[in-house]
């Protein structure tokens, strides 16, 4: 009985292992999307996407929903996203390959936002900073920091007018492992803003316990 036991909870290891299943889940974490978009999205085949999302759905961490010939798929619960970012957060602390490779993906000159959620949510509120969201529109639409204003970076380049040059620029994306705000940051430095990014994704902000607008 025992042995089942152990071996019923390492099914959800077994679906987790595997980098692109990974990713698949922390695309998840933003949104619900059709195969194609995960396909695209996380830079491999419709056919392996499909083979990753069955073993993940065979785990039931994942769902599906079929509307005509598209397969949406989402996350099971929110405990699928928070056991993403917690077991993002222990290699990072415990895997010096994966500081090392973080370290490497920063730019020289790139700001990391120096405060802490709490004070951030104070001063977007305050209106003493504003805060992009550079994700895809419909990941916005489906969870974002509070205040955040939806600016895709696809988009950011033509919308430069909206932001104000008086006023510090905070970008976010999905999380530490998305270059969107890292490309945003960029930018916007270029054109004059003081512009700094946030490492936290939406899937980071729920599991510390803040509050994600819809």
């Amino acid at each position: 009985m025992r042995d089942t036991l152990y071996e019923q909870v390492s099914r959800i290891g077994k679906a987790l292992a595997s980098p692109k299943r990974l990713e698949l889940i922390e695309l998840l974490c933003q949104s619900e999307k059709t195969v194609d978009a995960l396909a695209e999205a996380a830079r491999c085949s419709v056919k392996l996407a499909s083979a990753h999302l069955k073993a993940l759905r065979q785990a039931r961490l994942v769902e599906a929903r079929r509307d005509g010939k598209y397969v949406y798929y989402r996350l099971a619960d929110a405990h699928v996203a928070d056991v993403w970012v917690n077991l993002r957060a222990l290699a990072e602390e415990r895997l010096l390959e994966l500081q090392t490779a973080l370290q490497s993906l920063a730019a020289p000159d790139e700001a990391l936002i120096g405060t802490d959620r709490a004070t951030l949510l104070r001063r977007a509120a305050r209106g003493e900073l504003i805060v992009i969201d550079v994700r895809p529109a419909e990941e916005y639409a489906a969870g974002h920091l509070p205040k955040a204003r939806s600016i895709p970076l696809a988009e950011l380049r033509a919308r430069l007018r909206e932001l104000p040059k008086n006023k510090p620029v905070v970008a976010y994306c999905r999380g530490p492992f998305c270059l969107m705000s890292s490309e945003a940051v960029a930018l916007l430095k270029k054109r004059g803003f003081r512009a700094t990014k946030l490492s936290d994704g939406v899937a980071e902000w729920r599991a510390g316990g803040l509050p994600v607008e819809v």
